[in-house]
């Protein structure tokens, strides 16, 4: 069991009958709460406090503290215990970063308590965010998802004064237990941002009714996941890097083709059909071509691109598409050689997964297996 000590401090107005017009009450969800006043003894309680304006006392489960009508303040103070342990090591980093982030978006709101609400926005508002692609995925505007999110967040009540600390709220702590239970369902070995985004679905407080005006089912959300990791396991922390590679470090050459993007390849016919003889083979399919930069190696990956496209390759090549790797992007960012071999396995995966309808186009490959002599080559 893990303490969180909060320091947690609500400060209420005056007590005056013009303020009351009846009874007005104050409740926590949490365990244990102490009330200290100038000259006032501290008083504990277990549930609740409710001011009483005609008597002017605090009722509590435990007792009964009577305070003068000249106070002019009073501040009550939270201690809370958590059976939840939320440690780093659990999570991936993107979403370490979301949950991290969730207190100052609490603290910019003047919300003490940390929520699903919070959580949310800091999902969102992640740069190339994992949250984001997969509401993306399921049709959904992430503007006016993110626009509804603060909204909640404004109707909250706020907190005025100073305050020394966030608490984290019931809500986004089941909703982390609810992302740990899915990483086991999943197979994963870290908690990642689909596992948090697919625990809003059960969230009373605000993730359920969210997911009901946006339309947005389990189903939808799985299958977008799904369309998002493909097969792939959470293994390490940063998975999210390696979720769609091959749209992130390639370009669909067949898809600029059909949209009139590149231009026409004129003699390379003779290899451009030596390149589809030995993708057509069964066994070593892999074509290299080699030559001096600026002879139009590159040209002859186009041309098979537009021969695809317009029908004119056996049918072992039909409607395959026509991936050209960026190198520079997938060696960009990369703090060490292993995250670039990473990267590179997760292209690969990409391609083995698809069962042969993918044809990928290297650029430059000596770069990568370390052969840079001088010589120009691309690979497929």
């Amino acid at each position: 069991m893990e303490t969180i000590h909060t320091g947690l401090q609500f400060r209420i107005p005056p007590i005056s009958s013009k303020s009351f017009s009846g009874r007005r009450s104050v409740l926590f969800a949490h365990s244990q709460f102490s009330l200290s006043q100038k000259n006032v003894k501290p008083l504990k309680t277990s549930k609740a406090l409710i001011l009483k304006k005609n008597d002017m006392f605090f009722t509590t489960s435990r007792g009964i503290q009577r305070l003068g009508k000249k106070n002019s303040a009073f501040v009550v103070r939270c201690e809370t215990q958590s059976n939840g342990r939320i440690t780093q090591q659990d999570f991936t980093e993107m979403a370490w970063q979301a949950i991290v982030s969730s207190p100052e978006v609490a603290k910019e709101n003047k919300h003490q308590i940390v929520e699903t609400e919070h959580l949310m926005k800091a999902l969102l508002e992640q740069k190339n965010g994992l949250a984001r692609r997969i509401f993306t995925k399921a049709g959904v505007d992430n503007t006016r998802l993110l626009e509804a999110t603060d909204k909640f967040i404004q109707r909250q009540p706020k907190v005025l004064g100073e305050s020394s600390g966030s608490m984290l709220g019931r809500d986004l702590e089941a909703l982390i237990q609810r992302a740990r239970d899915l990483k086991k369902e999943y197979g994963d070995s870290f908690v990642s941002v689909e596992h948090l985004v697919l625990g809003f679905v059960q969230d009373q407080r605000f993730g359920k009714q969210l997911f009901k005006d946006f339309q947005i089912s389990l189903k939808t959300l799985k299958s977008a996941i799904e369309s998002v990791r493909g097969r792939q396991k959470v293994i390490d922390q940063d998975p999210e890097g390696k979720y769609e590679a091959l749209e992130k470090y390639g370009k669909d050459l067949t898809a600029m083709a059909q949209a009139g993007k590149l231009d026409p390849v004129i003699g390379r016919d003779d290899e451009i059909r030596r390149c589809i003889q030995i993708l057509s083979r069964r066994t070593k399919n892999n074509p290299v071509l080699i030559g001096e930069p600026g002879v139009g190696k590159t040209a002859i990956s186009e041309g098979l691109a537009q021969r695809i496209v317009e029908g004119d390759v056996p049918q072992a090549l039909m409607n395959r598409k026509l991936i050209s790797l960026d190198m520079g992007a997938l060696i960009a960012g990369a703090k060490y050689r292993g995250e670039f071999e990473d990267r590179l396995k997760a292209v690969l995966k990409e391609v083995t997964d698809s069962d042969g309808q993918i044809i990928l186009f290297i650029d430059e490959i000596h770069t990568v297996v370390g052969a840079g002599n001088g010589t120009n080559v691309v690979y497929y």
